[in-house]
């Protein structure tokens, strides 16, 4: 009998841990404000970057595009959002990335992604979705913020402590002489706690913040951020409207999406109308030759 309570008051004591690492913060979003907490250098997440791109480009699996219509549109929408990036509050960092895109040929994976130091790729899958170069710059806008607002860095600083306190929970509950399997179940409670209770939603913060300056430089770009609605809309409807349960989920949910970006739309359409428009351009129909 003398086992519940003590897990019970390890079980608080952790729990007032992780909540803890969700407050401390060493670096301040320059755009939202926000606190993150980072225990990895700058040049450690780009050589962390380096090695996954030159491995995906590496991977068999992974076969590039030839076909200089699905490339072109790609490159230019990079080119511009790294010019605005540069301009950004992130500039210092942009102007340090050594930036590539890679066009990967997969019409069945609608994804993008950006990695620490600045490389690249899209998945031709994502056309239909984004459908004009309006639609791609916010997909990259997106990406290319979680790369410099160092997102990557903060998950993995999360659940590298999140990771030691519930070893050492483990430690003291395990070195109490009480039933393993209490111990156990006790772990595994934490675990789910730790991933609803700290990780995921501070991934749901990530993609807002990536949402919200990503659209930022898409306007600066010179690309109508308006397009970022439709394609969430778009998204939305492939998905059939469905997917997790916001509070389980890593990104909001379409609805709470598509809301956000419609009030951050003021502000980017502002810097928008002082940039000279690029004009709309529809991606290539993929699976169609």
């Amino acid at each position: 009998m003398a086992v519940r309570p003590q897990g019970g008051r390890f079980l608080g004591m952790v729990s007032l841990l992780i909540a803890g690492l969700g407050l401390a913060g060493c670096e301040t979003n320059p755009y939202t404000g926000r606190s993150q907490l980072l225990i990895t250098s700058v040049n450690q997440e780009v050589q962390m970057g380096e090695q996954a791109y030159d491995q995906i480009k590496r991977d068999p699996k992974m076969k590039p595009a030839q076909d200089p219509r699905e490339i072109e549109p790609v490159k230019r929408v990079a080119a511009r959002i790294i010019e605005a990036a540069k301009r950004s509050k992130y500039g210092e960092m942009a102007k340090q990335f050594q930036w590539d895109v890679t066009v990967i040929k997969d019409d069945k994976t609608a994804n993008a992604f950006a990695l620490p130091g600045g490389k690249m790729a899209v998945y031709t899958g994502i056309f239909p979705v984004a459908k004009t170069e309006a639609g791609l710059a916010a997909v990259m806008g997106h990406e290319v913020v979680h790369a410099l607002a160092r997102h990557g860095a903060e998950r993995m600083s999360q659940g590298q402590l999140t990771n030691a306190a519930l070893q050492v929970a483990g430690a003291v509950l395990g070195a109490g002489g009480g039933n393993p399997v209490l111990s156990q179940t006790t772990m595994a409670a934490l675990g789910v706690g730790a991933q609803v209770g700290v990780l995921l939603p501070f991934s749901r913060k990530h993609e807002s913040e990536a949402d919200y300056v990503g659209i930022l430089m898409a306007a600066d770009a010179g690309y109508d951020p308006r397009e970022s609605i439709s394609l969430w809309e778009r998204m939305a409807q492939l998905s059939g409207g469905g997917g997790p349960a916001e509070f389980l989920s890593t990104h909001p949910g379409h609805d709470t999406r598509i809301e956000q970006l419609k009030s951050w739309m003021p502000e980017a359409m502002a810097i928008y109308e002082k940039r000279t428009p690029v004009p709309t351009a529809l991606l290539p129909a993929i699976g169609v030759r």
